[in-house]
């Protein structure tokens, strides 16, 4: 665990693709117009991911990465956040942006820890594994596994025990100190950049070109079984627009069927 006191220069970036209503606190939380390379003719009043070091072009194949990799390479602060601009973490679970983490509320916890999550999500009746091959093409998640093993295997262990799980720490939301998020961030886009070198995915549509977005949701746990060290706590993850629970029910249910069918 790092040790702190007092105050820390958090950075919290809210990724975004376009206009919405963001947090007060600019102290704090930093939007950032992602994938801004692919859409200079918008001019959204945000940072923007394509200054200085960035992958702002891959943004439909790395999704939020894109502004993890520029706050990476181009922000200096003590700790490093990313939420969403429809998804945020809070102590409590309203829905308004008055209701999310404060600068005080951010400092209270990294004074004890080294790294904030939202709490995870529950599958209940699939393996981490099995939902990702029912909601994606499984090729990458399998490749992933494989980069793994070659490049990485104190970490292969871990993999393996989170695509058996049945939950997970999930949208890529978290706050990290400045060390663990470093560390991290060497090593997920490691092996995201390995997977990409090795898989075509010309022939994937725009939801399924998503897939280093998706793959790197699960490598989260993954380092964090190894790097137990790292104290962590949980707060809620806060979602602010209505979901269709009856639609997302079927759509999992109809990508489950696809996927079986297609086995056949």
């Amino acid at each position: 665990m790092i040790f702190w006191g007092g105050k820390v220069n958090t950075k919290i970036i809210v990724a975004a693709h376009k206009s919405a209503e963001m947090p007060t606190d600019s102290e704090l939380y930093y939007p950032v117009f992602v994938g801004k390379a692919l859409h200079p003719e918008l001019d959204l009043p945000y940072h923007s991911d394509n200054d200085g070091l960035n992958i702002s072009e891959k943004n439909p194949n790395y999704n939020e990465l894109t502004a993890v990799y520029w706050a990476w390479k181009n922000i200096d602060a003590e700790a490093y956040g990313l939420v969403h601009y429809r998804r945020y973490l809070s102590l409590n679970k309203n829905k308004n942006l008055n209701s999310i983490l404060t600068k005080e509320q951010v400092d209270d916890l990294l004074e004890k820890n080294d790294i904030i999550l939202p709490k995870k999500r529950n599958y209940f009746i699939e393996s981490n594994y099995s939902h990702y091959i029912h909601s994606h093409q499984q090729e990458p998640i399998d490749l992933t596994r494989m980069v793994i093993a070659e490049n990485f295997p104190e970490y292969l262990a871990s993999f393996d025990k989170v695509m058996k799980k049945t939950s997970a720490h999930m949208f890529n939301i978290f706050i990290m100190k400045k060390q663990p998020f470093n560390e991290y961030c060497e090593w997920m886009f490691d092996i995201l950049n390995q997977v990409e070198s090795r898989i075509d995915i010309s022939e994937y549509d725009a939801y399924e070109s998503r897939v280093y977005g998706f793959i790197s949701e699960l490598l989260l746990d993954t380092w964090l079984n190894v790097n137990s060290s790292y104290q962590t706590t949980e707060v809620n993850f806060v979602y602010m627009e209505k979901q269709n629970w009856l639609k997302k029910g079927f759509s999992f249910l109809w990508r489950k069927f696809k996927y079986v069918f297609s086995k056949k």
